[in-house]
């Protein structure tokens, strides 16, 4: 009787510890889930016309230990057998709720954070661009809530490094998806 009572004392920590964890939630003013990515935050080159403007992204209720947060921005929908990483942004520090539109190009990111390097093989954030006639793709905007104060990486490490380093320090993750085809 002693187990099953702390088999079910534990079993409820659990489900409160998810059921807070799962708060954990990313908008955009910028971006509606329900609509296509504006052209604001479409690429402007590879015979994309955008303006390349990272969207606003505000995030609520991370989880308790967060010491960092990071943004990634992908299309799993890419035709590359992998995908194509739009953004990588990390070492945001733990009191930041927020990015504004346009913190990529303006380099209005909370002192201390990195923008790593995406598969446009820069840094920056770079827009939503498929092949014309493509099916529509998803891209993916997520805020990892991190249990380290910071990747030790440097600038240029590649995004599926920096992937590696989130998923290994992640403690939850919120996303949003827009749809974008052309």
């Amino acid at each position: 009787m002693k187990n099953l009572s702390h088999t079910l004392l534990a079993l409820s920590l659990s489900t409160t510890v998810c059921s807070h964890a799962g708060d954990f939630k990313l908008m955009s003013p910028s971006l509606d889930p329900d609509r296509a990515m504006p052209e604001k935050h479409v690429l402007n080159g590879f015979g994309c016309q955008g303006e390349n403007v990272s969207p606003a992204l505000r995030w609520e209720n991370a989880p308790a230990g967060t010491q960092s947060f990071a943004i990634t921005a992908y299309d799993p929908d890419a035709p590359t057998g992998s995908g194509w990483w739009h953004w990588v942004v990390y070492n945001l520090p733990a009191h930041t709720k927020a990015l504004p539109e346009n913190a990529s190009k303006a380099q209005t990111l909370p002192t201390g954070s990195v923008e790593g390097r995406t598969d446009f093989g820069s840094q920056g954030y770079g827009g939503a661009c498929p092949p014309k006639g493509d099916k529509p793709h998803r891209y993916i905007f997520t805020v990892h809530a991190l249990k380290i104060p910071s990747i030790q990486l440097p600038s240029d490490a590649s995004a599926a490094m920096i992937g590696f380093m989130l998923n290994m320090n992640r403690l939850n993750s919120a996303s949003l998806q827009v749809p974008y085809h052309r």
